[in-house]
């Protein structure tokens, strides 16, 4: 059984922010698949199905952004889950908008989600993390992911949680890279595969510099002429 955790806060207020990609993940994944309905439980509101014969639960924790790891700390326990057993998806401000990454462990980035499900879970588990771009300066940060997503981000968003989706049975089975390359290539990625046309091949600079030689002309009169054609003859 796979626990997947989309992060967010919760209410309409911030359903379309960058910080809530989280939730958005979950309930494309939700929307996709034959799962049950929504309920309250947990500090959350919790679905359950199977993807590609996978059990999995979706979790979307409901006690705000920063205590996150209350509502998936009593989820794991519930279920008697490991942190192997978990993948929490997030936003990043560290990764281009629309890539996504994953990894097993490590460090929090500044993302307050993460540090609590940290304290509440221990940190082996997968983080499934959603590029959203960064603002340019921390000052513009808190505005920033608390901000909704404009329309033109609907191009790479749409995509972008579609391929989560449709892929999430990669995910529940640990093939994290085939999960990962799926999602590239849905994105387009596979236009950055594309080998560049080979440039012609330049001259070297001192053939560049060196003026073309120019044909030898055969002297038309003069004695060295009348010499020539004593030898050769005449050419007329």
């Amino acid at each position: 059984m796979l626990l997947i955790a989309g992060l967010g806060n919760p209410g309409s207020r911030y359903a379309k922010n960058r910080h809530n990609i989280g939730f958005m993940a979950a309930d494309e994944i939700h929307r996709r698949h034959r799962f049950s309905p929504w309920q309250k439980k947990f500090q959350g509101e919790i679905a359950d199905g199977v993807i590609d014969g996978e059990k999995i639960i979706l979790i979307k924790p409901q006690t705000f952004m920063n205590l996150s790891g209350q509502a998936v700390g009593e989820a794991m326990r519930f279920y008697k889950l490991s942190p192997a057993d978990l993948a929490v998806i997030y936003d990043e401000l560290d990764l281009p908008a629309g890539k996504l990454r994953v990894k097993t462990g490590g460090g929090s980035g500044g993302h307050n989600g993460i540090k609590s499900i940290d304290a509440h879970c221990g940190k082996e588990y997968r983080r499934v993390r959603l590029g959203i771009g960064h603002p340019g300066v921390k000052e513009l940060v808190h505005g920033y992911v608390l901000g909704d997503f404009a329309k033109a981000d609907s191009e790479w968003l749409d995509p972008l949680l579609g391929a989560i989706a449709d892929n999430a049975g990669l995910l529940a089975k640990g093939e994290n890279n085939g999960f990962m390359n799926r999602v590239f290539l849905a994105m387009g990625g596979g236009q950055h595969e594309d080998r560049k046309q080979a440039a012609p091949k330049a001259q070297s600079h001192i053939r560049q510099a060196r003026p073309a030689k120019p044909a030898a002309n055969t002297p038309e009169t003069g004695p060295m002429a009348d010499m020539l054609k004593k030898l050769f003859g005449s050419k007329d």
